[in-house]
């Protein structure tokens, strides 16, 4: 008989397994493995005005309570992933934060731009911008900040919502290739196409700027 070739389960499965199973400590164990990741997502979508009042921290920890209370569901129809079950459950808190705070102003759109499908809360441009331009040290490119920001913002909002999704996803939450297709139901290579097409987008107005992608 030939060797078995299969490769054994990593960490990472195992820990998987055990929270399909309803094992609360596994869930720990996930959400803890998980939480930079996690937090970028929340820092991502949290609205700027709720920020102000709420630590990104904060909604993380209501959203381990979140994910305790809805195991149960999750053992009996474990349609994604555990991540990806996890992201969701976090998403869900950040709408019923942005409920609480914000109520009518939620969707106030001089400020926010939608994603995908309106399947996840909104993420802002403002957000996207910070974390596509990073921190500006030197005295010429702290004066060309505003001006930066605001053309990054231009540049995300021209993109189409399923582009700005894929390229929100992979680049700033860090899902990988197979993680971040399963998220927006489409296929790993369409999803890989969209994200290198709304990068090369990105990076062509980027260019265009003042001072072109120095900084960047």
């Amino acid at each position: 008989m030939g060797e078995d070739t299969k490769e054994p389960p990593n960490e990472t499965d195992l820990i998987g397994a055990r929270v399909r199973s309803g094992d609360r400590s596994a869930l720990a164990e996930l959400f803890e493995q998980h939480r930079d990741r996690l937090l970028r997502m929340v820092d991502l979508r949290l609205d700027g005005r709720v920020r102000a009042r709420l630590d990104p921290a904060d909604v993380i920890q209501d959203s381990y309570g979140d994910a305790l209370i809805s195991l149960g569901d999750y053992v009996r129809d474990p349609k994604l992933p555990p991540f990806l079950w996890l992201r969701l459950i976090v998403a869900e808190r950040i709408a019923v934060t942005h409920r609480h705070h914000l109520g009518a102003k939620m969707r106030d759109a001089s400020r926010e731009v939608s994603l995908y499908r309106g399947a996840l809360p909104e993420a802002s441009t403002a957000a996207l911008a910070e974390m596509l331009l990073g921190r500006l040290t030197t005295p010429t490119q702290a004066a060309q900040r505003a001006e930066r920001l605001l053309r990054i913002q231009e540049a995300l909002n021209s993109l189409e919502p399923i582009d700005r999704e894929v390229l929100a996803l992979r680049h700033f939450e860090h899902l990988n290739r197979v993680e971040a297709a399963q998220a927006l139901l489409i296929s790993e290579e369409a999803g890989a196409k969209r994200y290198i097409r709304a990068l090369k987008r990105l990076k062509e107005m980027m260019a265009k700027m003042p001072g072109g992608l120095e900084g960047f």
